[in-house]
């Protein structure tokens, strides 16, 4: 196996003996990545030297005997999560020159567990988007088939993990963007509990629905990601101080006596293609081989999910997006004289169309009059879905359905329809709006040959239970060990 190849586990393990070294399997990945990134352009900003120089310190701290499971790692990062000294654009013209002055927390924890950031990933702008078409700086493409979007918004991510061009990534997930990606790009990725990972130095979508997560070649890698970012943090209001427990340890696949709920209404959905929905099945069937036991669950205010996603999330980006404005930082149009001219030249020009259409949306839904009509309305059902989960999980361990309608579709099949898009989040916006984690895992592949997602959601702060039937899934399986041909 190739260096680029390895997974986070087996990567640290030969680091751990010497058998490698961080510089060797860095410069691998950068070899890796010179070779196919122009087929996917999963990177907006690459960082060679300071990767290099962090492999050094790498080496250094190994031969201390100093070796946690992510030193010495080249992992990238979605692009809208701060990084000192790097840019961070998120996707977008308006901040395409912006390097922040600090480290988003996350990126302090992975720095501190002496992992090497080999650079930024690519995404829909602003996070807003299911298909990373929505970036203003280029369009990702997916490893499995480039002419086939990777998902959004975190394609970046998911595509550049999917093409061996880091060990791991993180992302953001505000109504699937890691879920829904790593989907199509036959890669696991994590959407943890609200709370449960700080959002300090994440550049705000959503406020109320944005989580970072992980996402890996593998299950085990996932859960050494978020051991590493995981945690309570005082400069994150709405982190939680909750303990941490060794997801590592949840790995054992012994699923005997767990029970697996599996949503009534889920069957229904608009546009669910039958390949998705026979390997979900199928997936079903092997957790039950491995001594599970499904029960039927209702969740029956899923119908209404997309429509308050689509009030609620646009209303906060409406609030989070004024103060790109064109006078403290990023872009600002040079050509006005004027002030209330240069504000709306500025965010005409620095904002993409679909970010532009949701501030409008949101900016409505938040209007004097229409408030109580639809951002009130929408929190109240919101409560009505977190309450469908709770029940549902008093019944269950875990619930599974799929993590998108179909496999990737074209790009720019649906790029000019954006509702049909919305749709395309049915299966995964519930969880954000509950505040609950979900995971997605390899299932199986399409007649075509194109990855195929299993999501499986949680009780709140019940990562392990999650980790411990997608291990077992894993290891019953082989659909995570096959590798895009690119």
């Amino acid at each position: 196996m190739k260096l680029h190849e390895l997974t986070i586990d087996d990567a640290h393990n030969l680091l751990k003996k010497g058998e490698i070294s961080s510089r060797e399997l860095t410069r691998a990945v950068f070899d890796r990545i010179d070779a196919v990134e122009s087929k996917v352009n999963a990177y907006i900003t690459l960082s060679q030297e300071l990767a290099m120089q962090q492999a050094v310190e790498a080496d250094k701290a190994i031969a201390d005997g100093r070796c946690l499971p992510l030193t010495g790692i080249p992992l990238a990062v979605k692009d809208l999560i701060c990084t000192r000294h790097l840019p961070t654009s998120c996707g977008s013209k308006i901040l395409e020159d912006f390097v922040p002055p600090y480290d988003a927390t996350v990126i302090r924890k992975l720095k501190d567990a002496g992992a090497v950031i080999v650079g930024k990933l690519n995404m829909d702008e602003f996070a807003m988007g299911s298909s990373t078409e929505n970036s203003g700086i280029k369009i990702t493409r997916n490893p499995w088939d480039v002419t086939r979007i990777p998902g959004g918004s975190s394609g970046g991510s998911a595509a550049a993990v999917a093409a061996d061009m880091c060990l791991g990534a993180l992302g953001s997930d505000t109504g699937g963007s890691i879920r829904q990606p790593a989907s199509h790009c036959g890669v696991a990725g994590l959407k943890p509990t609200y709370g449960r990972v700080s959002r300090f130095g994440l550049v705000a979508f959503a406020s109320s629905l944005d989580q970072i997560g992980p996402l890996a070649k593998d299950v085990t890698d996932c859960a050494h990601l978020l051991n590493t970012i995981a945690g309570y943090d005082r400069r994150d209001s709405t982190s939680v101080p909750e303990d941490v427990p060794d997801y590592t340890a949840a790995l054992n696949g012994d699923l005997k006596g767990l029970t697996i709920g599996i949503p009534e209404e889920y069957n229904a959905a608009e546009g669910l293609d039958p390949a998705v929905m026979s390997a979900v099945n199928s997936s079903v069937a092997v957790l039950e081989g491995l001594g599970a036991r499904r029960v039927k669950v209702s969740l029956p205010h899923t119908e209404y999910a997309v429509a308050v996603y689509y009030v609620i999330a646009p209303s906060e980006a409406s609030s989070n997006l004024a103060r790109y404005d064109g006078v403290k930082y990023g872009f600002r149009n040079p050509d006005s004289s004027e002030l209330m001219n240069m504000y709306r030249s500025t965010r005409s020009r620095g904002f993409g169309p679909e970010v532009q259409r949701r501030i409008i949306i949101g900016t409505y839904c938040l209007s004097a009059g229409y408030y109580d009509a639809y951002y009130g309305k929408a929190s109240q059902v919101r409560t009505l879905i977190k309450e469908d989960f709770k029940q549902a999980f008093d019944t269950c361990d875990v619930i599974l359905s799929p993590v998108a309608p179909t496999a990737a579709f074209k790009i720019g099949e649906i790029i000019d329809d954006p509702l049909t898009m919305y749709l395309s989040d049915i299966f995964t916006l519930s969880a954000n709006l509950a505040g609950i984690p979900g995971m997605s895992i390899p299932c199986g592949f399409t007649a075509g040959g194109l990855p195929i997602g299993l999501q499986i959601m949680g009780n709140h702060f019940n990562e392990e239970k999650i980790f411990k039937v997608a291990y077992g899934f894993e290891q019953a399986t082989e659909f995570h060990k096959k590798k895009p041909k690119i």
